[in-house]
């Protein structure tokens, strides 16, 4: 068979199989997409008037192209009782690879971000210790470093899709609290061995410098296991929005407790039970009681491309596209279906994916012009399996917002339009 122009379905609607990301060339995916490939020859090479002149000598710090000028973060306006407190959301849909550029990193702030002056600022560690330690930012550069690739999600993401009704909005405004990156620091057991702590200790308290006061409970076993004091992300050091000079950084744990500005941490004998802990970042059960310290982030995926607000605008061949990630260890599968979840065919998932980071995963889709209802569906090294919405919604009460991660279905309609529905 000719896999160029007879392609392997394996699912309904026109799922085509993995191997064809690899086995078809670039003229086997443009006879398959109506014709939008076709051949060249010399006499169609004209030299356009960049490529006459030159242009711009080297800048002291590089600036996206103004084409591309769309792609920014998603932000929310001013709130009118918590000056500075917000979000800004991540163009996931405008992205590809796995790694997010510093400057659109999601923000959440609860009291706006702070002019920190890092000859000024101190980080203490002190409570249940042998001996109490205060650290300069100079002092915490000359300790020895280690560099991790790392996601960041926000416990609240998704949760525009716990509402009664789906939105008709785009993917950054529903899962764009999440974001990737390399993470540069000190580990945070390197420091607590050097203050000593006592048997007593079971858990530690960070606090951070901004008016907020942000503070959250930690277990000393996690503190002790991968946990960091992040100097650096993608190689530069962290920006103010992300916690300059100094943030705490969990990995795999919602970001919240990755406390920004880091000031103090206090070894204790049991968590504080901070502001933040209690009247928010719960989850709130059927019966109205709720569950506190649910930290780590659940296996989670999101297609990306054709998401919400897209239109397809020919028939043929497609890349659904997307990224999947979890908190408790590695991706290992993605399945992708067309016709929402009666079928489904496994992902390509890109080589090289690492332990609590985001995986992309892609999938050739042959669009006949029907309708469609594209879902993505991940299972991580620990065999959680992505729930459906109806199954996620069963277990909490209608009023929780946190730690939604179920499964994101996107209506294509026969004119090509993309649209977030519930499925």
């Amino acid at each position: 068979m000719d896999t160029k122009t007879n392609p392997e379905y394996v699912a309904g609607n026109g799922l085509i199989h993995r191997r064809h990301l690899l086995g078809l060339g670039l003229a086997g995916i443009g006879s398959m997409a109506a014709g939008s490939v076709f051949a060249a020859d010399a006499g169609m090479l004209s030299i356009p008037a960049w490529s006459k002149t030159p242009g711009n000598g080297p800048s002291e710090y590089g600036a996206p192209s103004p084409f591309a000028a769309d792609v920014k973060r998603l932000a929310g306006g001013p709130s009118a009782t918590a000056p500075g407190s917000g979000v800004s959301r991540t163009p996931l849909h405008l992205l590809r690879g796995t790694i997010t550029p510093n400057s659109l990193h999601f923000e959440r702030h609860h009291s706006g971000v702070p002019a920190i002056d890092p000859a000024q600022h101190r980080f203490v560690i002190h409570g249940l210790v042998r001996q109490a330690l205060s650290f300069s930012y100079e002092d915490l550069l000359a300790y020895p470093m280690v560099s991790q690739i790392y996601f960041l999600e926000c416990s609240g993401n998704s949760g525009a899709n716990t509402v009664a009704t789906a939105g008709d909005t785009n993917a950054a405004a529903i899962h764009g609290l999440l974001s990737c990156a390399e993470w540069t620091g000190v580990r945070l057991s390197t420091l607590l061995a050097e203050a000593g702590v006592t048997d007593a200790a079971a858990w530690i308290t960070a606090t951070g410098a901004d008016a907020a006061s942000m503070g959250r409970s930690i277990p000393l076993s996690k503190a002790l296991d991968d946990v960091m004091i992040a100097l650096y992300q993608n190689g530069e050091p962290i920006r103010p929005e992300q916690g300059y000079p100094m943030r705490l950084f969990v990995p795999g744990w919602e970001g919240n407790v990755s406390v920004k500005w880091l000031t103090q941490i206090k070894v204790a004998d049991a968590p504080a039970h901070f502001r933040d802990e209690t009247s928010k970042y719960t989850d709130l059960l059927p019966d109205g009681k709720s569950l506190q310290f649910t930290y780590p982030m659940g296996v989670k995926s999101v297609i990306t491309s054709p998401s919400g607000q897209m239109k397809l605008l020919r028939q043929g061949i497609h890349e659904i596209t997307g990224v999947a990630w979890t908190g408790h260890g590695a991706i290992r599968r993605v399945e992708i279906s067309a016709d929402g979840g009666r079928t489904w065919a496994d992902a390509h998932i890109e080589a090289g994916q690492q332990h609590l980071a985001l995986a992309r995963f892609r999938l050739p889709w042959q669009w006949s012009g029907a309708p469609a209802i594209l879902q993505s569906r991940a299972t991580d090294s620990s065999n959680n399996v992505q729930p459906g919405r109806d199954s996620w919604m069963a277990a909490y009460n209608p009023a929780n917002r946190y730690h939604y991660n179920a499964i994101q279905s996107w209506s294509v309609s026969a004119q090509g339009d993309v649209k977030n529905v519930y499925a």
